[in-house]
């Protein structure tokens, strides 16, 4: 009997991806804003950079590294379910997509503290 699609484990791979490029979309442009102020208002960013001091900042920075290097290795994965001929293993190949990403922002979490 087939699954539906909302049951099979690789569609929290695509919920996760799509969240994912949403808040990067959503971050982008303010990030974008954040790094005119070098340029326009030095004294401006000097404030924003001791705000990033804060503890808060630093794990919404590790929640940030964490949806870039999921929607990167995403990406991937798509590329390769595109490009190479799959097997059952998406579901292994999926969840260490996931875990290459939480390492990835984690080291960059311990790295940041």
């Amino acid at each position: 009997m087939k699954q539906p699609p909302r049951s099979h484990p690789l569609w929290f791979a695509f919920v996760l991806h799509r969240i994912s490029g949403l808040a990067l979309a959503l971050f982008l442009p303010a990030h974008f804003w954040l790094l005119s102020q070098a340029i326009i208002a030095p004294a401006r960013l000097d404030g924003f950079l001791a705000f990033a001091e804060n503890p808060l900042v630093k794990i919404a920075e590790f929640g940030l590294v964490f949806l870039l290097a999921v929607h990167m290795f995403g990406g991937l994965r798509l590329m390769a379910l595109e490009f190479l001929p799959w097997s059952d293993r998406q579901k292994t190949l999926a969840a260490g997509a996931v875990g290459a990403a939480l390492f990835l922002s984690g080291t960059f979490f311990l790295r940041a503290i």
